[in-house]
């Protein structure tokens, strides 16, 4: 199974635990580095629908300019927010994970196992050492 699609973010280590996690399946997935090639209107409004998410549950406030641009505004619509999104790539959270299962917003990054119902291949544990995947290849509760 090669359908899989991260909208990545290198320097995030719930994105580089995801990607780990999806490579401990045995797949290689399309990566989209969306800090270099932001996804356009469309395809957000498509990631962040079938996530089952609002645009305002799809914003990442950490380390972005969410504060400055006063994204917290409740009177700010959709479309608003949205085009702080485009403009602000930084502003979109990660990482969304589309697969033949699903699409997800994988935070914390095992979610991404939800719409990944392929074998692990082997332990895992996260960055932090947590363990995720047991020398079987289940998922630890």
């Amino acid at each position: 199974m090669t359908d899989v699609t991260i909208y990545h973010n290198p320097e995030c280590g719930t994105s580089r635990n995801t990607l780990a996690l999806i490579r401990n399946a045995g797949v290689e997935p399309k990566i989209v580095e969306y800090l270099k090639t932001p996804p356009n209107r469309i395809l957000l409004k498509d990631l962040i629908a079938k996530a089952g998410l609002t645009v305002r549950e799809a914003i990442r406030q950490k380390g972005t300019p969410y504060d400055e641009l006063g994204l917290d505004n409740p009177e700010l619509t959709d479309e608003e927010l949205l085009d702080a999104m485009l403009e602000h790539p930084a502003l979109i959270n990660r990482p969304f994970v589309v697969t033949p299962w699903g699409v997800r917003l994988s935070r914390p990054s095992e979610v991404v196992l939800d719409i990944l119902p392929l074998p692990q291949k082997g332990p895992f544990a996260k960055e932090d050492g947590e363990i995720v995947i047991d020398a079987s290849g289940n998922r630890i509760a």
